[in-house]
């Protein structure tokens, strides 16, 4: 993501060497400690989104002392621009956005104009997953027929994707046979840390996103920040347009003790809680990082029923989510 207008109002903009490299942050040590030291840390995240994309129409200082004055026990009520790193979707609500890009292409032409200026702004993935329909099963070669029968009968869908895939900048395709979306998400699109460049200079700054895929939010056991969208809203955050949303309650965990052997954390009571709190559609969970050791696996947590995609439970990013990414994603983590 970009951001055509500096930060001044805080003076946030700093620099971060590592080995030879240096790169442009945006530092919470700009700001008044004590009202970020209050802050949970899912919070924090929102606050440095809104001082790198502050230009004082879509985010203004007034933004940034709302945040830095959260009430825990108010009513959500102030608005904010939220500007997410990344959009992930899936092939049934992601088909519809390429085929918009494509339209619009189409309509550039017809004015005269270049068709190649017409590309996501945020980088965009789509996990072919939600059409993948089991034939044969029981026998050795039932992956090797149902993933022919696959492409056989999207066939021209999957042209279509793959189209898109070399035509746009900043859209990329998970093929079918590789895995279900949140699992791709976790193991292989999760940077933790995004690093770019903006007009030559090298950027660093979390990784977020949208996502429309109701499990989206089981990328927060990686310290990724994400929730649930519909397929409008990410739509438009892949041009570049920030997300609404009000300043959230947070709702803090403190995990102690383990899961029992096979047991998965989406069936620990943080997540049972999570609806009998009427969290929602209203909340984002934090959760203490008691699980820091822990590989991700241990931490991540899908909604609970009926799904709240914008309900999230989010941890912290230790030492082993920065192995994680590096050994698994190729984040510079």
């Amino acid at each position: 993501m970009t951001n055509s207008r500096p930060v001044t109002g805080f003076n946030a903009r700093s620099t971060l060497k590592v080995d030879d490299r240096s790169y442009d942050i945006w530092s919470l040590a700009a700001l008044p400690r004590d009202k970020v030291a209050r802050l949970p840390y899912s919070l924090k995240i929102l606050l440095e989104n809104l001082l790198r994309f502050e230009d004082g129409v879509n985010v203004t200082r007034a933004d940034i002392d709302a945040l830095l004055s959260w009430d825990p026990a108010a009513v959500p009520s102030y608005e904010i621009a939220f500007t997410p790193a990344r959009v992930i979707l899936q092939d049934f609500t992601g088909v519809p956005c390429v085929v918009d890009l494509a339209a619009m292409r189409d309509a550039i032409v017809r004015l005269g104009g270049d068709a190649e200026r017409v590309n996501p702004l945020a980088p965009a993935e789509l996990v072919i997953d939600h059409s993948v329909q089991v034939d044969e099963y029981g026998q050795p070669g039932s992956l090797a027929a149902n993933t022919k029968i696959e492409f056989a009968r999207n066939g021209e869908r999957y042209s279509f994707l793959r189209w898109g895939q070399t035509a746009f900048r900043n859209f990329s395709v998970v093929p079918p046979n590789t895995g279900i979306v949140h699992q791709v998400n976790l193991e292989y699109l999760g940077r933790v840390i995004f690093d770019g460049e903006v007009n030559g200079a090298p950027r660093a700054y979390p990784d977020t996103l949208v996502g429309t895929d109701s499990h989206t939010t089981m990328i927060n056991g990686l310290g990724v920040l994400g929730w649930g969208v519909g397929g409008i809203e990410a739509e438009a955050a892949m041009l570049g347009q920030p997300v609404t949303m009000l300043i959230p309650q947070v709702i803090g965990f403190r995990l102690n003790g383990r899961l029992k052997p096979g047991a998965v954390s989406a069936n620990g009571r943080a997540a049972r809680s999570a609806a009998s709190t009427h969290a929602v559609r209203r909340a984002i969970f934090a959760l203490a990082p008691r699980l820091a050791g822990r590989l991700s696996q241990a931490r991540r947590t899908g909604p609970p029923p009926p799904p709240p995609s914008n309900c999230l439970v989010y941890h912290p990013a230790p030492r082993a989510t920065a192995f994680h990414a590096t050994r698994c994603n190729g984040s510079p983590a």
